[in-house]
């Protein structure tokens, strides 16, 4: 298992080989990605392709899904190459694609031609308080650190 997104993120399953995996007849959010050093312990990905389905056997995995050249370029082999998958429990496909957005505004992923921002408004959550939580402190730049 993999955790992707922000927080706690999303319990992927994987990640595999993807040249030898075989899909399932399932709807999940799935991720390609390359090892960036194919020796290295521990070993480290970068998520280079986000994107759903309704079924993951109509994707054309392991190597004949549409994008599948840019991620070999991407990795430099096909060998290279690792899927991770989400099964959304009694999720629809706007879940799905929500997922996929908010992984494509945080990883960025190379080879999706889709870019999304990380970007909130005040006005999207506003102020509050309450006996539980104290006040929102994230800020508005997910990548300072102030």
């Amino acid at each position: 298992m993999i955790r992707l997104g922000s927080l706690a993120g999303y319990p992927f399953e994987g990640p595999r080989a993807l040249a030898g995996w075989t899909a399932m007849k399932i709807p999940a959010v799935y991720a390609i990605m390359s090892r960036n050093e194919p020796d290295a312990k521990p070993q480290e990905f970068s998520v280079i392709y986000v994107g759903h389905s309704d079924d993951l056997t109509q994707e054309g995995f392991p190597l004949k899904h549409p994008r599948t050249p840019s991620w070999v370029a991407r990795a430099g082999t096909k060998y290279n190459l690792h899927i991770c998958w989400y099964e959304i429990p009694g999720g629809l496909p706007t879940h799905r694609e929500q997922i996929s957005r908010e992984l494509m505004a945080i990883y960025q992923p190379s080879c999706n031609t889709e870019k999304y921002d990380q970007a909130w408004k005040d006005e999207w959550i506003g102020e509050y308080s309450n006996a539980f939580t104290d006040p929102l402190t994230t800020k508005r730049d997910p990548n300072s650190s102030s």
